[in-house]
């Protein structure tokens, strides 16, 4: 038979289990500019707010947004979880992305990525190329392993599943964001003005994480 004191804290328990449940998916009112994702729940723990970035190594306005993301994550240290969805467009590579998620799994995600946009942006390579994306990962460190993983697709299921999650969210371009689980922002949002996007991001994290302040 439970005593009266362990079911006291039990009952206490249980209280604190059902608060903090409610308090991770209850939804604040969120400023800035955005739609929420059909059929996706907000989820925010009221520590850390997770970013997710659905972009392309072959998109222009993802290069051009790379500079603006130490700025949206210097702004909330430590609070954002930033989670990367390669995909791609019309007659664009899978190759690219399955690289990128090669590259982050060996711990090399960020400097891939880096490496990626320079190849196509400046040095105008073709990154779809198994050779290329070799001389990459060399270049990097990453050696023999990666190259016979690029080649046998051990990342192909990993895109395929991006990009049907990117049609499932009904992005349409690249960079989109979607923050806190439903949340979604992108450079039409706000006319194609990249600093504008910038600004956007930085209004809606931080109305979120004050939203756990005033708690």
């Amino acid at each position: 038979m439970i005593s009266k004191k362990v079911s006291a804290v039990l009952i206490s328990l249980l209280l604190v289990a059902a608060s903090a449940s409610l308090y991770a998916v209850e939804k604040p009112f969120v400023q800035g500019l955005y739609t929420e994702v059909p059929g996706q729940k907000f989820r925010f723990d009221g520590k850390t707010v997770e970013v997710i970035e659905f972009l392309s190594f072959y998109c222009h306005q993802c290069y051009s947004f790379e500079r603006s993301i130490p700025v949206i994550r210097g702004n909330f240290p430590k609070k954002i979880r930033w989670r990367i969805i390669p995909i791609y467009w019309g007659k664009g590579s899978p190759k690219p992305g399955e690289a990128y998620l090669l590259a982050e799994e060996a711990g090399k995600g960020e400097e891939m990525k880096k490496a990626l946009f320079h190849a196509k942006m400046v040095r105008r390579q073709d990154i779809g190329d198994i050779g290329v994306l070799e001389n990459i990962g060399l270049k990097l460190g990453l050696g023999f392993d990666f190259s016979r993983r690029l080649r046998a697709g051990d990342k192909a299921a990993e895109v395929k599943k991006g990009m049907e999650m990117a049609k499932a969210y009904n992005v349409t371009e690249t960079p989109t964001l979607v923050i806190a689980g439903n949340v979604m922002t992108s450079p039409d949002a706000v006319n194609h003005n990249l600093d504008a996007l910038r600004e956007n991001v930085i209004l809606i994290i931080k109305s979120i994480l004050k939203s756990s302040e005033s708690r």
